[in-house]
């Protein structure tokens, strides 16, 4: 054997070890525990994988990869006309996670996007349905609601959405105004309320006062002397006394003997 003929039978094996490593590194796939691989055989779904370490056959089979983590998504600013035809504009952010790896990559091209799209419509449907004051007092209900529609829809795509919070309700300047005088009328509203119930249940007691003392006649009498008390003591520069009625009476009967 010569020299030429080691050489060939070395370079061959060399070859050959790096095709065996070439293998191995394309055939061998390490995955974390939140990771799973949809594989594919010759083009047709075969199964999921992982977490750690699988094998997979180079050229008969593909996998995608798939992060089972919550992800966070941003759901940009959306105009938004209210029930009661006020512009504003509402931005969200939605909490969510492939619960279904296989559904994630074959039943939908990209399930980012289309969460985000599918966010940004039901965000606008949804709150379109209510008025502005509805969307400022009552966000943990909207949020409900978003969510359940996002969770119900997303469910074919394999996608579980946990969470939904509206984060901005922005409103122009104009309108900012128009509520702060809403606010302010209400609040003169509910004062005037206030005191005309203070007004009338004043009335109420001092009627049912008046009642009680001109049942009795020597009661009205104690009262005046007490008024007469009460004058004396705070050092008053002028004094009215009230002339009673009940001796205005006596005087006239005395007048008719």
């Amino acid at each position: 054997m010569g020299v030429f003929d080691i050489l060939a039978d070395l370079g061959f094996l060399i070859v050959l070890i790096v095709l065996v490593l070439l293998f191995l590194a394309s055939a061998i796939k390490v995955l974390r525990e939140y990771e799973r691989a949809v594989v594919f055989t010759l083009g047709r779904f075969s199964g999921v994988k992982g977490p750690g370490l699988i094998l997979i056959i180079p050229v008969i089979q593909q996998a995608v990869r798939t992060d089972l983590r919550v992800r966070v998504l941003d759901v940009p600013s959306q105009d938004v006309i209210s029930q009661d035809n006020v512009s504003v504009r509402v931005n969200a952010v939605v909490y969510f996670r492939v619960v279904d790896p296989e559904k994630a990559t074959i039943q939908v091209e990209n399930f980012m996007q289309a969460t985000s799209e599918l966010s940004q419509t039901t965000l606008r449907s949804v709150l379109g349905k209510h008025d502005l004051d509805e969307m400022l007092s009552e966000r943990e209900q909207l949020n409900n609601d978003i969510q359940e529609i996002l969770d119900s829809q997303t469910d074919a795509w394999g996608i579980k959405v946990a969470n939904v919070e509206i984060k901005h309700v922005d409103i122009n300047e104009s309108m900012i105004r128009a509520i702060a005088r809403q606010a302010e009328a209400e609040r003169e509203r509910r004062a005037k309320v206030i005191h005309a119930d203070g007004e009338q249940q004043a009335a109420s007691k001092l009627l049912e006062a008046a009642q009680i003392l001109s049942a009795e006649p020597g009661a009205m009498q104690l009262r005046y002397l007490s008024t007469l008390a009460t004058i004396g003591a705070e050092k008053n520069s002028t004094i009215v006394f009230p002339f009673p009625t009940e001796l205005a009476s006596l005087l006239k009967q005395f007048e008719k003997k």
